[in-house]
């Protein structure tokens, strides 16, 4: 199928143009992504660990608690967390205590401070990463940080504003019905398989992969 015959499907399940338009991520410019603090990506890679599995409205009511107590996500303060200091946190009530996602973090900051030192800042190293190979970007979030597999580094990404597709079950049953995978992808074969797929479409449609990948979700129906 091409970009058209999915524009077309989804527009026969919606009817409004500007609906589905109204569903494409918002995206930051690679200026916008440069001007991001690195303690405001520790932040936000922290918080999507957090959702996984849980309701985001529950993790976001409780993230001031976090600012607070894990010093605005500063990535140099974060990394030097020992356990005595993580057993103080899961006391405080106002905190979501898991102990597997908050031991996290140090992870995930000396990761953000390792690139911000090879790169300038962590920004500078998302803001030119290239959308045609964005899957290897993910595998780079689940070598290098902590709880960022699976769909973790696709999900973090949107909320950074950096384009990317996301693999959510409606896209997966899409790839699946045309052939490109026979189930989710995990492996790198796999992934690179969709990767070509959707930059023909993007190729095909001028959009981002984040708008494809919206629209190819919405091909399915509500």
């Amino acid at each position: 199928m091409t970009f058209e015959d999915y524009w077309h499907q989804a527009l026969n399940h919606y009817q409004n143009e500007a609906h589905i338009r109204a569903r494409f991520p918002r995206l930051r410019t690679a200026a916008e992504l440069r001007s991001v603090t690195d303690d405001r990506y520790l932040s936000a890679i922290s918080q999507r660990v957090f959702r996984a599995g849980m309701r985001h409205s529950v993790v976001d009511s409780r993230w001031p608690a976090f600012e607070e107590q894990f010093w605005g996500f500063d990535p140099r303060a974060c990394q030097l967390i020992d356990d005595a200091r993580f057993e103080q946190l899961m006391l405080n009530a106002e905190l979501i205590r898991h102990w597997r996602k908050m031991k996290t973090i140090p992870i995930n900051a000396q990761m953000v401070s390792d690139i911000s030192r090879e790169f300038g800042s962590f920004g500078d190293f998302i803001a030119q990463w290239p959308s045609d190979d964005i899957v290897s970007l993910w595998l780079l979030f689940k070598k290098r940080g902590a709880f960022l597999g699976g769909d973790g580094g696709a999900r973090v990404l949107r909320m950074f504003g950096k384009d990317t597709f996301v693999l959510s079950n409606d896209v997966v049953r899409v790839l699946v019905n045309q052939g490109v995978v026979s189930a989710k992808p995990t492996g790198l074969r796999d992934l690179h398989r969709v990767q070509a797929y959707f930059n023909d479409l993007q190729e095909q449609s001028g959009l981002p992969l984040s708008a494809v990948s919206t629209v190819l979700a919405m091909s399915i129906g509500p």
